[in-house]
This record gives structure tokens, C-alpha cells and sequence, in this order.
């Protein structure tokens, strides 16, 4: 998960690691989080697989963080309230642009294998659009119930609401009856699902299982 991880993270880079509804057998589900610097990514992605289970998705920070955020809980991870988590004035710059394809369906369960074949065929369409008009090859991510498509970017925090605009118009163009594109992973803290980590919406019956989220395809350098 580390080397993986690595695609994602820059040499010198602040990550946050972030688990949501986290269940420890007592008291309400909470948020687990902690900051990560690129030389302990082996000991996030331990800290991940410890967690998964108990959680209903972990995820990380998509862009670059401030590294004075280390110091808030440095290469560790524990209960956080929403003040102690990045917010969009933390990130440096924009690294990554996310295409999101979730298929349509009670949002507390987990999706089926027809829907998750509706948002793999969907986000193909995505990419062969955007190829065609000369975009590169993206990395490729099942983020468990869906399917992402990950871009490279280098676009300024306030990018004037370019990443914004793009995705409204992919979901106008290719949203349907059973998938939609996210509209609102603008956001430059944007969380994105932790490879290898479980996504446990609801219970995991035969229709409806967890699946593990994975990285599928990464481009040629």
C-alpha cells in the first residue's frame, strides 16, 4: 500500500490520513485522523489496514498540506474533531483533478455488480472523451462502489473554479439514470478513498458486499 501510496504523494509532501464512522465498540462512531510526511508512508498505510475494519471508509488528502500540520498529530492517528481536520485554506496547491462515477442507489449501502458494471462503463466513456480531446491518460481507481479517474494537475488553490466547471459539464454530458458524476469533489481538500482500504457502507450481504478499494491502471511515465 506504501509504494501505491507513492504515486500519490510527493517527496517532502504532507498527507492526511483520515478514517470516517469509526466504531470502537463503545460510545457514538467518531473520526480517526493524523498527518503523514512522505517518508512514513509505510507507517500510514499500517495505521490504515489497523482501522479499516472498524470504519466506514478511509480515505487521504488528494493535494499537498501544509507541513506545519504535522505537527497536529505527527505519523499517528486518533479520534479528531472537524476543527483538527485540513480544510481548503490548508492546501498548497492543486496536484490532482478527480472524476468521480458513483451509481445511483440508496446511498447507505453498498452497490451491487450491475451497478458497479453502469459506473465502470460510464467512467470509460469519461476517459475516452477526454482523451479525445487531447487529455492524458489518467491513473484508474475502483474506489469500491464506484469508479475515479485521477489526473495530474499543477492549478493554483484558487483556480478561479476551472476544476469546478469541468465537472459540471462531464455531468451534464455523461450523468444517467444509474450513475452520476460527483459535482462537488472541487474542493481542493478533497478526500479520496485509501487503496486497499475497505469500503463498508451498510452490512455486507452477498448483493451488496465491501470491496476493497484498489488502484486498476497507472499510466506509462
Amino acid at each position: 500500500m506504501a509504494r501505491i501510496m507513492s504515486l500519490f504523494v510527493e517527496p517532502g509532501q504532507v498527507v492526511e490520513l483520515r478514517a470516517l464512522n469509526v466504531n470502537s465498540g463503545y460510545g457514538r462512531p467518531h473520526v480517526q485522523a493524523g498527518f503523514f510526511d512522505s517518508d512514513h508512508l509505510h507507517i500510514m498505510a499500517k495505521a490504515a489496514m489497523g482501522i479499516t475494519e472498524r470504519a466506514k471508509g478511509v480515505y487521504f488528502t488528494l493535494n499537498p498540506v501544509n507541513p506545519d500540520l504535522l505537527a497536529r498529530r505527527c505519523n499517528r492517528i486518533e479520534r479528531a474533531g472537524e476543527g483538527e481536520l485540513t480544510k481548503d485554506t490548508d492546501i498548497l496547491k492543486r496536484r490532482w483533478f478527480l472524476v468521480d462515477a458513483d451509481p445511483v442507489r440508496d446511498p447507505l449501502v453498498s452497490a451491487s455488480d450491475t451497478e458497479k458494471t453502469a459506473a465502470y462503463d460510464t467512467i470509460g466513456e469519461v476517459r475516452s472523451y477526454l482523451q479525445s480531446q487531447g487529455w492524458p491518460d489518467p491513473i484508474l481507481s475502483d474506489s469500491g462502489n464506484g469508479f475515479h479517474l485521477l489526473y495530474r494537475v499543477d492549478l493554483p488553490t484558487h483556480d478561479g473554479g476551472i476544476i469546478e466547471r469541468i465537472l459540471r459539464a462531464l455531468a451534464e454530458r455523461f450523468d444517467n439514470d444509474h450513475v452520476k458524476i460527483d459535482r462537488a469533489v472541487f474542493n481542493p481538500s478533497r478526500i479520496c478513498k485509501m487503496p486497499g482500504t475497505l469500503a463498508r457502507k451498510g452490512d455486507s450481504v452477498p448483493n451488496r458486499p465491501h470491496r476493497l478499494a484498489q488502484v486498476l491502471e497507472v499510466p506509462e511515465s
